[in-house]
């Protein structure tokens, strides 16, 4: 395990975002966390990155998350937000090149692995654009690079975060980002992605939780979890589920 969360609690104001939680996710596997808007999904990985404080434990390879040194976690952790508030007018090659600041290389090795990071979320042509005049879906490919840059140093298996990291994609940039995230996974990595297209998560997961009322009401392979009674109850909609015609994944249809 990797992660480890234990009866975590988080309420801000009069809402309970997650009420007792715990679960753990492992290496060498991507779990999608799926779940209506508001339930919780993005406030878990808050919790993960300990942006915000809350009752419970949370333990990193099997050590305490307190125990670590920033610095230190930060080598095997990276997180990609849904929205970044970089403004300054930084090229995409030193946006991306920021992740190496994690690393213990000279500039030109940083470069490399920068320049290699960008052809892997195809932003390798966007090199010399300034950062601010880019799209909401270049911007997030760009920090996807940046993450990956930063993580290219870990003595261990690293732990990958996206908050949805395909909300601002056109669909090949969808499919190639998920297609990215799941070969980290089986490259080792650790990989949580908050999304919200149901199908998506049906392709790509080898594990979904879905999150509702704070609580996790489905943990299992996608042909577990997405199933029409279960989709229907927490998501206030009808659906069908179908075998996909070629592949092994389930197809949610409206």
């Amino acid at each position: 395990m990797s992660i480890e969360i234990n009866h975590v609690s988080l309420k801000l104001g009069n809402k309970v975002l997650l009420d007792n939680v715990s679960t753990a996710f492992h290496a060498g596997q991507l779990t999608i966390i799926l779940g209506p808007n508001g339930t919780g999904k993005s406030s878990l990985l808050k919790i993960i990155t300990q942006e915000w404080e809350t009752q419970g434990n949370l333990r990193f390879f099997g050590r305490a998350a307190q125990d670590w040194k920033p610095a230190e976690l930060a080598a095997s952790l990276g997180v990609l937000p849904q929205s970044s508030s970089l403004t300054f007018a930084f090229t995409v090659t030193e946006v991306v090149e920021l992740g190496g600041l994690a690393l213990s290389a000279p500039q030109r090795q940083i470069a490399a692995i920068a320049q290699e990071n960008m052809q892997k979320t195809d932003v390798a042509h966007l090199a010399q654009r300034l950062y601010p005049s880019l799209s909401g879906g270049e911007k997030q490919r760009v920090h996807l690079a940046r993450i990956l840059t930063q993580l290219s140093g870990s003595s261990r298996p690293p732990i990958l975060l996206l908050d949805e990291p395909t909300s601002a994609l056109d669909i090949g940039h969808q499919h190639k980002t998920l297609q990215l995230a799941k070969a980290q996974a089986q490259a080792g990595a650790t990989v949580v992605a908050v999304i919200h297209d149901l199908n998506l998560a049906a392709q790509y997961a080898d594990r979904i939780l879905i999150l509702n009322h704070g609580h996790i009401v489905a943990d299992g392979t996608p042909a577990e979890v997405l199933v029409a009674d279960t989709i229907e109850d927490v998501y206030g909609w009808p659906v069908q589920v179908i075998p996909h015609p070629t592949e092994a994944y389930p197809v949610v249809m409206s």
